[in-house]
């Protein structure tokens, strides 16, 4: 059941708005993992699956279903919204995937409906067209930053030292929410390399349903198609990596990478 779900961290902190719901539900998975392993093999039960811890949580937004639900030839994203049920594979990209829908589930079913109402649109093509492809980026590998506005300056800059060690104090008044999922499985063995393509919230909005009410009004087809995302190096956020601690951390280039530059024409 579900590789790697006892591999979490719960005490990471880009899991902490996470933990509560996440930490019970995988440890479901993994104790009915550890019981069907532990009972003979006459005796054995089925361990619990992915898509039946997630819909069991309370206050679950839609029903997580098998796999083996998806109809041969039909999109993902046109099955969730035409039937409310998200199909769900025993592995931790998947389990992330039901906690982003439970935290999140406005953002969610909103990125649903404009990747359903682009293929209704366009069909179902080799590539995807820009608001389906960012749509994608972000849905895999977003994240929301509220930060004072030097941090926002220095982040489009992609000016590192000022970011990440000259404005260092102002991290405290700074929050990074993760909505990647695809991110989040990739961070149960954080890499220094790891990237989140950030959106800019609003500093004010505490709460998580507050910021998913907010984001899905801001899932506006057209600027979402210009992908208004900045690239971040997660385990640069001041607290989120122990080796952050000593500024040689982002003389790293091949990570903090400067910003491209641009040449102009004469």
């Amino acid at each position: 059941m579900a590789p790697g779900v006892d591999r979490i961290d719960w005490a990471a902190p880009w899991l902490q708005p996470w933990r509560a719901v996440g930490e019970p539900l995988a440890a479901r998975i993994v104790a009915a993992t550890a019981d069907m392993a532990a009972a003979p093999a006459d005796e054995a039960e089925p361990g619990l699956p992915v898509h039946a811890a997630l819909s069991a949580a309370s206050g679950a937004p839609l029903r997580f279903v098998p796999q083996s639900d998806l109809p041969e030839g039909t999109a993902y994203e046109q099955h969730i919204f035409d039937t409310r049920c998200v199909p769900t594979r025993d592995n931790l990209h998947d389990f992330f995937n039901g906690l982003v829908w439970l935290h999140w589930p406005q953002a969610k079913r909103r990125m649903n409906q404009l990747q359903a109402q682009a293929i209704a649109a366009q069909g179902v093509g080799a590539v995807r067209g820009p608001l389906r492809d960012a749509l994608t980026v972000f849905d895999e590998n977003g994240a929301l930053l509220q930060a004072p506005e030097p941090l926002w300056a220095a982040l489009h800059a992609r000016d590192w030292q000022r970011l990440f060690v000259d404005l260092r104090p102002l991290w405290g008044q700074a929050r990074l929410l993760l909505l990647g999922h695809a991110l989040m499985e990739k961070l149960v063995t954080p890499r220094k390399p790891m990237v989140a393509h950030v959106y800019k919230a609003p500093i004010a909005i505490e709460s998580i349903a507050n910021l998913d009410a907010w984001l899905a009004q801001a899932l506006q087809p057209e600027p979402w198609a210009t992908k208004p995302f900045a690239p971040l190096p997660v385990l640069g956020v001041p607290g989120w990596w122990p080796a952050n601690q000593s500024a040689s951390f982002y003389d790293d280039a091949q990570v903090f990478r400067p910003a491209p530059f641009l040449h102009k024409q004469s």
